[in-house]
């Protein structure tokens, strides 16, 4: 059994990256911010995820970061788990049904705990990422803290570090599909039509738990018949019907790293349109990763996609374009769509995503991709297929 850990090394790398694309846009002080739904700033930078409370990163231009929680429960558990071992409590990171604690506990906000970080608490220019969830609360006490600082978005700055992968997180990430692949492989075999829809979801989690995920990478789900239309959706106590489509929506969590799958099947033959818009599907995704390689434009990959659903004037069929970035959240930006042009690298990871509905039926098709120097790893090929039990 396989039991991967990046390296203190490794997240020590990622925070003297960000530290770089700081220099260059002369950002003296980056802030992040993480929940539990949200967490992928305090994993990427600190191996930590939040639940009750939330977190944030605080990273000077030089020095070391610090780790912000709320409450002496999350400070106790972020000294076992964080790899940021400079740690903070701050007042607006408890969580919403705060206790009174017994202890005394030291809460601090950001005019008292900046000058812990930094050696002049006097920065000119802060970014913050999470830029379009960071609480107002927390904001205005950052900002109070540094009146004449201009403060900006740092989405961008972070996407640069993180959307090339080590080769230790590449590991992790494929340990994470792997298990994710063997949780849709079990339901499949198992699939039958008096099935309820949670009752295949909860098989999938089993196997995922067995296999040493933490849990999901997103609320999974299976869903059948006219909820297969929906984009997304959730396990119902709905009984598999012979002859329907029935949509898996899988993703394991390993060492805080997603993994994704999805697969469309039917117990018995569908019919002939669900059959036809399944193998458009699984040709467009054929089309991306024949396109995907190192040094392709990514909107070139998109007008391919694009093209091949318009022969079949299903170009409105779809939401977005055939994928997206990986890693800590199972979206990390980097989408290939018609206007966001960017240059294809090695060590980038993306989820070919394929997504088609004529708004009665609807299908998913999902896998992961590591970019190569030469080309491609595929991370879950399995039953790349029209899949009729």
């Amino acid at each position: 059994m396989v039991n991967l850990r990046i390296s203190d090394l490794d997240f020590q790398y990622r925070v003297n990256r960000l530290q770089e694309e700081m220099k260059k846009e002369n950002v003296d002080l980056w802030v992040g911010y993480s929940s539990e739904s949200e967490a992928s700033i305090s994993l990427y930078l600190a191996g930590f995820q939040p639940f009750f409370d939330f977190a944030g990163v605080v990273v000077p231009k030089e020095g070391d970061p610090a780790l912000i929680t709320g409450g002496p429960e999350s400070f106790g558990m972020a000294k076992e788990f964080s790899r940021i071992k400079k740690i903070f409590i701050h007042s607006l990171f408890v969580e919403t049904s705060a206790p009174e604690w017994v202890p005394d506990t030291e809460s601090l906000n950001f005019s008292t705990i900046l000058p812990q970080i930094m050696e002049s608490v006097q920065p000119k220019k802060i970014a913050i990422s999470q830029w379009n969830t960071f609480p107002y609360l927390i904001f205005q006490d950052l900002a109070k803290s540094v009146p004449n600082a201009d403060i900006v978005s740092g989405d961008e700055m972070l996407l640069r570090v993180r959307q090339i992968k080590s080769e230790e997180e590449i590991e992790v990430i494929a340990e994470a599909y792997r298990i994710t692949e063997e949780s849709v492989k079990h339901v499949l075999e198992i699939a039958q039509t008096g099935m309820s829809e949670r009752f295949l979801e909860n098989e999938g989690r089993k196997v995922m738990l067995d296999l040493r995920a933490e849990g999901t990478s997103y609320p999974i789900w299976v869903c059948s018949g006219k909820n297969t239309s929906l984009s997304l959706c959730k396990s119902t106590d709905k009984p598999i019907q012979a002859n329907e489509l029935v949509q898996i929506t899988f993703g394991a969590r390993y060492q805080g790293y997603c993994g994704n799958m999805c697969r469309v099947f039917s117990i018995g033959d569908p019919g002939p349109k669900a059959k036809k818009m399944m193998s458009v599907a699984l040709q467009s995704m054929e089309d991306v990763l024949e396109t995907i390689k190192p040094g392709v434009l990514s909107t070139d990959v998109f007008k391919k996609y694009y093209d091949r659903l318009a022969q079949y004037g299903w170009e409105k069929f779809t939401l977005y374009g055939p994928a997206h970035g990986t890693g800590v959240s199972e979206v990390e930006d980097l989408w290939l769509s018609g206007n966001n042009p960017f240059i294809i690298q090695p060590n980038m990871v993306f989820n070919i995503d394929i997504w088609l509905t004529d708004g009665q039926i609807g299908m998913r098709y999902e896998d992961g991709i590591v970019v190569t120097e030469k080309g491609i790893r595929e991370l879950n090929p399995y039953r790349r297929e029209i899949i009729v039990l």
